[in-house]
């Protein structure tokens, strides 16, 4: 796959980023499973780690220019960010031990649980009241922070697809739950990203890889997206709020499929 077509799906990871919360990780995973298939079963485990490269700069481009009443709703939950920052850390430690097709399939599997889990169960694609617990990030109970951040960090998606719905259900927009989800994304991919890049575990050895991480290809996704997370932040798109559900859930099932049909 060549830089400038990574370039240009760096643009779609940027969109991903500001409105939905991935941060880059659901489109991130497929993309690079794609451009380094020729490492067979290790291609899946190259662009978990990738993702984490990508998703911690576009996350914390992403979190600076969140307003700061946003931003707000996170005081307090310290608990919370070292939870999820071990829970990265655990998760991408097992990732680089892991045989590629688990992770591979494990991907496919969460995507697939977690888009009949958005479209069966009430709360998502119509959010409550924002009158009782509204749009606050006490709706990601602290207890689940480990949890989150070893899914996330072990498969390369971010955290986005457990935070943002928590948060929906809670009362939250989809732009103040994806906003939310950007910094939480932060905080589990810095850990991640670190064990990925000093431990080689089962990485792949080949050209272009600094531990498990695709340098090249994270920079052209980057090159991509970050113009595309900064312009949208200043001027975000006014989209119809169930609209802006039911894309979410269209692109975690494009993910998913790729993934799956990508040997």
């Amino acid at each position: 796959m060549s830089a400038l077509v990574l370039v240009l799906i760096g643009v779609l990871v940027g969109v991903t980023t500001v409105l939905f919360g991935f941060g880059g990780g659901f489109v991130t995973v497929p993309v690079i499973t794609v451009a380094d298939a020729a490492l067979g079963s290790g291609a899946v485990r190259v662009a978990a780690a990738t993702s984490a490269l990508v998703m911690l700069v576009n996350a914390v481009v992403a979190t600076l220019a969140t307003r700061r009443e946003v931003l707000v709703r996170l005081r307090g939950r310290e608990a919370l960010f070292v939870l999820l920052a071990t829970g990265g850390a655990l998760g991408a430690a097992a990732a680089r031990f892991t045989p590629g097709a688990v992770i591979r399939w494990g991907f496919v599997l969460y995507v697939a649980a977690t888009v009949v889990d958005l479209l069966v169960r009430p709360g998502f694609r119509r959010p409550v009241s924002a009158g009782s617990r509204a749009a606050r990030a006490h709706a990601v109970p602290t207890w689940l922070g480990a949890p989150i951040g070893g899914i996330a960090a072990f498969l390369g998606v971010g955290g986005s697809v457990l935070t943002v719905p928590l948060m929906r259900r809670a009362g939250a927009s989809m732009p103040v739950a994806a906003a939310l989800a950007n910094p939480l994304t932060l905080v589990i991919v810095a850990p991640a990203l670190l064990v990925s890049l000093v431990l080689q575990g089962n990485a792949p050895d080949a050209a272009g890889l600094v531990g498990s991480v695709d340098v090249v290809s994270a920079l052209a996704l980057l090159a991509g997206s970050l113009p595309v997370v900064v312009l949208l932040r200043r001027r975000p798109p006014r989209i119809p709020d169930a609209l802006h559900a039911w894309t979410y859930v269209g692109l975690l099932v494009a993910a998913g499929a790729t993934v799956a049909v990508t040997g």
